[in-house]
Formats: structure tokens, sequence, C-alpha cells
């Protein structure tokens, strides 16, 4: 097996409630509220900000990408391997998922006002990345 971490970052604005992504994390992939580590910061215009992580190393990775990949089209799937170039940077792909999409149970690509993905794997030979990511990508759950 791929050795893979995770890591999954939110910006929650004070107009959105933070229980609904706990609960999408919940339901979508069985992440338990304190897998995340909390953060509040203050924004632009003093606005209050929260940030949520978590960083998934080993079997939870592992797991959370083969429940990812269970959500995904084959649409999708083809998408982040057809992009996996551009997307791709250190041994760490980058994806954005859609907020308002995401608290509805539903996975959408979006660049702005995203949930973060980072899918990492150590790749010794930067020739190797699409072969590595896309064989992530198309696995047989």
């Amino acid at each position: 097996m791929t050795k893979l971490e995770v890591s999954i970052d939110v910006i929650v604005h004070a107009t959105e409630d933070i229980d609904k992504f706990y609960e999408s994390f919940n339901e979508m992939f069985g992440l338990e509220k304190d897998e995340f580590s909390i953060s509040n910061v203050s924004g632009h215009f003093d606005n209050p900000i929260t940030t949520l992580s978590a960083k998934l190393s080993k079997k939870e990775a592992s797991k959370f990408l083969d429940k990812f990949l269970e959500k995904i089209s084959e649409g999708q799937k083809n998408e982040i391997i057809d992009q996996i170039e551009e997307r791709t940077e250190n041994s760490s792909m980058y994806l954005r998922l859609d907020k308002q999409d995401f608290v509805q149970g539903k996975i959408k690509f979006n660049e702005r006002e995203a949930i973060r993905l980072k899918i990492h794997t150590p790749i010794y030979n930067k020739k190797d990345t699409f072969k590595v990511f896309s064989e992530i990508f198309q696995k047989v759950n």
C-alpha cells in the first residue's frame, strides 16, 4: 500500500454553521469532531473566522480516500486524472470542494470558498507523479 497522508482545511465564516461541516464530515467520511483542530482568527474587517484542520495518515487517510472515491462520479475521477499535472506539487495533490454542496452531502469541485484537500504520497521521481496519482484515483474499491 502506498503511504498516504490527507490534510483537510476549512475556513468557516461567522455566517456559516460549523456544526453542518462536522455533520457532513461524519456522515460522508466517518470523521469525528475531535479529529479536527480549531483556530479562531479575525478576518479583514475584524469578522470572526474559524478554521478547521484535520490531518489523516496511514489507515485513516486510506479509508478517507476510499470513501471519497465512492462518492465521486467517473467523470469527476477522470477530471482529477486529467488535471494531475496542474494539481500536484512536491508529491502532493490539491483539490478544492464546494462548501455549500458539501454541507448538502454532495461533492463538487470549486476553486473559490472551498474546502481544501491535500493528498500526499512520497514520489521520488517527478516523472512518476502522473502514474502514482492515476493509480490512486483509478483504484477499484
